[in-house]
Order: C-alpha cells, then sequence, then structure tokens
C-alpha cells in the first residue's frame, strides 16, 4: 500500500513521517554535521538555514494545495 504522504493526488500529502518529506536530505545533513562538531550549533548555522527554506517552502505548497480545495468538494 502506497504512503499518502508520497501520493500528491492524495487530500492529505502531507509527510507523516520525517523520512517523507521532501526536505529529508536537508536535515539529515543538519544532524550529520552536529555529529561531526560535537554538538557545535555555531558550525552548522548554514545547514539549519537550508533546512529551515526548505521547510518554508513544503508548508507554503501546502497551504496553496488546501487554498484550491474546496472544502465541500
Amino acid at each position: 500500500m502506497a504512503s499518502a504522504s508520497r501520493d500528491p493526488a492524495s487530500p492529505y500529502a502531507t509527510a507523516a513521517r520525517i523520512s517523507d518529506s521532501p526536505c529529508y536530505p536537508q536535515y539529515s545533513a543538519s544532524l550529520k554535521c552536529l555529529e561531526e562538531h560535537s554538538s557545535e550549533k555555531s558550525k552548522c548555522q548554514e545547514h539549519f538555514d537550508v533546512y529551515k527554506e526548505c521547510k518554508k517552502k513544503e508548508r507554503e505548497a501546502r497551504l496553496e494545495r488546501n487554498k484550491k480545495r474546496s472544502f465541500f468538494s
């Protein structure tokens, strides 16, 4: 059975798990950076910013999809 989060036609095309998110590579890179730099956050800020921007775009796309749907259809 296909995951609803991967089916763009699904009424709930959201990431139920972080691994289903289109931002998962950025998320993983952030965690890897933290591991490599002994959790020194300042050295990973660029990774955090990239991930944050990806999540922002993902949210905007979801809001746009929802805006196009009618509550009664």
